[in-house]
């Protein structure tokens, strides 16, 4: 069973290229900067705490582009979202908004009969305190991989509540070729993970999974079929569906 979603890709173009020191997480700031009293653009609440639901806008920087991913409300809030002739404050530099790019979509999500394989064009962080000292203890990588899988099912479920999807039968993840690496949240050091997973169900491209993917993290893309991808479709383009 699939369910609809709305979803849009707003790509940003800047008067010059992007420092490669600038981060997804500096483009969330800037954004929410300037429309502080929006809460869909920075899950803050009026009180100032942290709201904790799915993120229905998301920030990338994907080969130093700059993308806004919305999913439902958050298509019609960056649909008004008026940033062209803005300047933004990134890092050290200055940028100032020439033009965007919008794409909209009606898109299905949810469990499939053929497994969908798709891979993490950002570093997905899928520990917190607790299962990080869990996945440590782990005797050997078979074990780890098994135990992200699990993981990564949480992931699945959490991601399908947000978007008022509910899983009518169990998700299967099989984790390919997966490997840790180093990473930052805040100028803290993080353990990320990239890879390749199978998985029976339809996951939106450039959606993210895990932990603070608002700033980017856990970003993934469907890997077409070699039919698909001789019509010149290759994961980590700029896609449109």
């Amino acid at each position: 069973m699939n369910n609809k979603i709305k979803h849009c890709i707003l790509k940003l173009k800047f008067d010059r290229p992007l420092d490669q020191k600038v981060k997804a997480t500096d483009l969330r700031g800037a954004v929410a900067n300037l429309y502080p009293e929006e809460r869909l653009l920075h899950q803050h609440r009026e009180d100032g705490k942290v709201y904790y639901g799915y993120p229905l806008i998301q920030y990338k920087i994907i080969k130093e582009e700059c993308l806004l991913i919305g999913f439902n409300k958050g298509v019609e809030r960056l649909t008004n979202l008026d940033l062209v002739t803005m300047k933004f404050s990134l890092r050290e530099g200055k940028y100032s908004i020439l033009t965007k790019e919008m794409k909209f979509y009606n898109i299905s999500i949810g469990i499939t009969d053929i497994f969908q394989r798709y891979h993490f064009l950002t570093p997905g962080l899928a520990l917190n305190e607790r299962n990080y000292e869990k996945y440590q203890r782990l005797e050997n990588w078979t074990k780890k991989k098994a135990f992200l899988s699990d993981i990564l099912v949480g992931n699945i479920i959490s991601m399908s509540k947000g978007l008022d999807y509910t899983v009518p039968e169990t998700i299967k993840v099989n984790t390919h070729h997966f490997r840790d690496v180093k990473t930052s949240l805040k100028n803290i050091p993080m353990l990320g993970f990239r890879g390749i997973f199978s998985v029976n169900f339809k996951i939106p491209n450039y959606l993210g999974l895990g932990k603070s993917v608002s700033r980017g993290f856990g970003t993934v893309v469907r890997i077409e079929s070699q039919k698909q991808s001789r019509k010149g479709v290759k994961p980590g383009a700029f896609l449109t569906g």
